[in-house]
């Protein structure tokens, strides 16, 4: 499936008739929040979007789809970075964000079960109402949905002790292209009935079936927090730190890097300054834990470790306010990296060992091609989240980001990483996917996506090269 599909006027009368009208969206005023995602400078229509309320409706929706080769693009948030939640040729854009609800949370086997359209921070904060935690955090998690990190499976900052969505999903119901439904856990802590469907459908992407169902696990909430920043004279004394916090057995909440470029759009668009500007980067730690004892006393080995790998100084916070405020500057990178004009974002993952190599990279390629360029992440797994940018507007801008970008991610793979660390491939990352997968580790996805979706409606383009 190539080439743009629109609807006749049969088809969106069937259509109409299995959702009701108020929930199919024809008019292109409508269609334009389903046209695109968060991924920058790019969008395409949809011939119509379809809000299904129930996993029945889902399921004739695909069948009918599926049946008259009408491609479907599942749209949660459509918070997505990587342009996986463009309707690239059209067809049915399918939101799940009716289905909302938060089904259970189940206190005492420590399980939510909720509908793929509820959205994250809401049922983080229903759960922690009930003295309980639910970790996964992706940045947009004030309006990212559960059905959508299931399917880029999503990470965050907190992925560092955590780990990704992936960890904390026991079971899904999920409805394949021809209409049929399926649940692939549950409650059940140990299941190996039979393949792991559900490690297979997360991070699938919507290219093998639409989610409309997650179990999900949860942890007694953390009930102390204590953050520290430190800001170093060289990239190789903060990367130094992180190996060395992880060699001394601490396992922070979360660890970021920060280069000097994205403090200074981020203090500059925030209009605050901070200490040791010239820093070439800062590490942000952050422990948790329910014993405030312990979570002292690892912080204030993490200081210690800091200040012995060379940091310039510690700044450690323990209440709330101080803690959002060192927080401040590196959420606020995003944001401001946008106002510098269009610019590309990557999402690479390398081994801890290999950041400074990788941040160097960067460096080197975006200014052979007259790009400006910073990174940030997650230093605790590797993750880095890399911005270039022209310094100035030119005619050939995205032809250079396409040659750097490529550069970059042969590097990366180089250096024994991933092109895509929690972002998911998408569109942005199609087709460098083949530098780092070999041939048969392609046919495989192809033979699964063959098996599962054999009309190729579900979230065409997306994923595989």
């Amino acid at each position: 499936m190539t080439q743009r599909r629109d609807l006749t006027p049969d088809e969106l009368r069937h259509l109409t008739s299995l959702v009701g009208p108020p929930y199919l969206l024809v008019e292109k005023d409508d269609l334009v929040p389903y046209s695109h995602d968060w991924t920058e400078d790019l969008a395409s229509f949809p011939a119509a979007a379809i809000k299904p309320r129930t996993t029945d409706e889902v399921s004739k929706v695909l069948a009918y789809c599926n049946e008259r080769r009408i491609p479907v693009t599942p749209q949660a948030g459509r918070t997505c970075l990587s342009g996986g939640a463009l309707p690239l040729l059209g067809g049915l854009a399918l939101s799940v964000e009716r289905m909302s609800s938060i089904l259970e949370i189940d206190e005492r086997n420590l399980v939510a079960v909720v509908e793929a359209g509820v959205i994250t921070q809401t049922l983080q904060e229903a759960v922690e109402e009930k003295g309980l935690y639910y970790p996964p955090d992706p940045s947009s998690r004030g309006s990212c949905l559960i059905g959508g990190n299931v399917a880029e499976n999503a990470g965050g900052p907190h992925a560092a002790k955590y780990g990704v969505t992936g960890k904390w999903v026991m079971g899904l119901e999920a409805v394949f292209a021809d209409g049929r439904v399926t649940v692939t856990g549950g409650k059940t802590r140990k299941d190996v009935a039979g393949y792991d469907l559900t490690a297979l459908l997360v991070g699938s992407e919507g290219t093998l079936a639409v989610v409309t169902k997650a179990w999900l696990r949860l942890i007694p909430r953390p009930t102390v927090w204590a953050t520290l920043v430190a800001p170093f004279p060289t990239l190789e004394s903060a990367a130094h730190t992180v190996m060395e916090l992880h060699r001394r057995g601490l396992i922070p909440a979360a660890c970021e890097f920060v280069d000097k470029p994205s403090v200074d759009v981020s203090s500059r668009k925030k209009g605050v300054g901070v200490p040791f500007p010239e820093a070439a980067a800062r590490l942000l730690v952050e422990f948790d834990g329910v014993a405030e004892a312990e979570v002292e006393r690892d912080v204030t080995l993490a200081g210690e470790i800091a200040l012995e790998c060379g940091a310039l100084d510690v700044v450690l916070a323990t209440d709330e306010p101080k803690r959002r405020l060192l927080w401040d500057v590196r959420r606020g990178i995003g944001e401001a990296v946008h106002e510098q004009g269009v610019s590309a974002e990557l999402d690479l993952g390398v081994p801890r060992t290999e950041l400074v190599p990788l941040v160097s990279a960067v460096r080197r390629i975006a200014e052979a091609a007259g790009l400006k360029a910073l990174a940030f992440g997650h230093a605790a797994d590797g993750n880095i989240h890399v911005h270039i940018w022209p310094g100035t507007a030119s005619s050939d801008a995205r032809e250079r980001f396409q040659r750097a970008g490529r550069e970059i991610y042969e590097e990366t793979v180089r250096l024994g990483g991933t092109v895509a660390g929690e972002h998911g491939v998408g569109t942005t990352s199609r087709d460098v996917l083949a530098l780092q997968r070999n041939e048969a580790y392609l046919d495989a996805m192809r033979g699964i996506k063959n098996a599962l979706d054999p009309n190729g409606i579900l979230n065409p383009g997306k994923l595989l090269p």
